[in-house]
């Protein structure tokens, strides 16, 4: 079955198996027919996979919000313009790790930029291109910066201070809250197998769903 693309992307604070629930979906996906394509924010692109190194790499120098967040955009308009509206012209399905409600979560909630500025921006690199759907991977920030010790090593962000954390879960469920029809929010902290057979659930009924105008 081929359907109309779509842009659905996967958020959560660190350590809530957005990797593991990415190659679920594609899985899925694929069981149904639906042509797609996997990325990642920040990256997506070679251009764009260079700033997420800069992002993402511990250093003694202080980086200021500002510059976090101009980075920040400036790796999605490279990997908005060049990977996924032309995925989504071409008819696939776009499955995303993160996109700007992780800016809106980590450097509003967690790093207290004013949501204005963050919008203005959005504004500016986006225009009206939003995702159609939105599948939150929630735990409690305990449960998530265990998972994630376990990986090894901790990257710049994953460094912070646990109350950072929960800032950042506390903005994503806000805006889930505020609109619950885009927002769809899976437990995380259940045992793998449950967490796996929702998001294939909620995929599949998604794409039974009229695609967007």
């Amino acid at each position: 079955m081929q359907t109309k693309g779509r842009f659905i992307t996967f958020e959560g604070t660190e350590g809530v198996g957005k990797s593991t629930q990415l190659e679920n979906a594609a899985n899925t996906l694929d069981q149904l027919g639906v042509e797609f394509i996997v990325t990642r924010e920040p990256g997506g692109t070679p251009m764009a996979e260079k700033i997420r190194e800069l992002l993402l790499a511990p250093r003694e120098e202080p980086v200021h919000e500002t510059t976090e967040l101009l980075l920040m955009f400036a790796a999605r308009a490279q990997h908005l313009y060049n990977c996924i509206l032309p995925a989504l012209d071409r008819g696939k399905w776009v499955l995303c790790d993160r996109f700007t409600d992780a800016t809106f979560a980590y450097q509003g909630g967690g790093r207290g930029v004013p949501k204005e500025r963050i919008a203005l921006l959005e504004a500016l690199v986006q225009g009206d291109v939003k995702p159609d759907h939105v599948i939150l991977l929630d735990a409690p920030v305990e449960t998530g910066m265990a998972r994630a010790r376990q990986r090894g090593e901790l990257d710049r962000f994953e460094q912070e201070a646990q109350d950072f954390f929960q800032r950042i879960r506390d903005t994503y469920l806000e805006r889930a809250t505020a609109l619950p029809s885009k927002y769809h929010v899976v437990n995380a902290a259940l045992p793998l197998e449950q967490v796996s057979a929702s998001v294939s659930a909620l995929l599949a009924a998604l794409v039974k769903m009229p695609a967007p105008a």
